[in-house]
């Protein structure tokens, strides 16, 4: 069974950092972690950071130019640096991999971030 984990949530003040983890189970040939959404209590839950077919990442508009996503893939492990946290980016965050084998999603259990002073 395939695990995805994310990790590295928190309580952050304006205008500060946190780096969410999220780590697969399994190697980059069986799990293909896509990206990250989150989800603000009442909402619902949208895209922050995910990779293109091209290599590339596409970012909402909301968080470009302040979050930043990485990836180690020995580790099969992708990171979200998230800079200048405001009070909007308070959400459960989720990352999102896919089974390269059956093509199942996976969601994990999220990592909470809360920005506020």
């Amino acid at each position: 069974q395939v695990q995805v984990v994310a990790s590295g949530g928190g309580l952050v003040q304006p205008g500060g950092s946190l780096r969410l983890s999220c780590a697969a189970s399994a190697t980059i040939f069986r799990v293909n972690i896509k990206g990250w959404y989150r989800q603000a209590p009442g909402k619902q839950r949208e895209l922050v950071a995910i990779n293109t077919n091209g290599g590339g990442t596409n970012y909402a508009s909301s968080v470009k130019g302040r979050f930043t996503m990485s990836r180690d893939n020995a580790k099969n492990t992708v990171y979200l640096q998230m800079n200048s946290l405001q009070p909007e980016d308070t959400a459960l965050y989720y990352c999102y991999a896919v089974d390269l084998r059956n093509r199942n999603d996976y969601w994990g259990q999220g990592t909470q971030v809360t920005v506020s002073s």
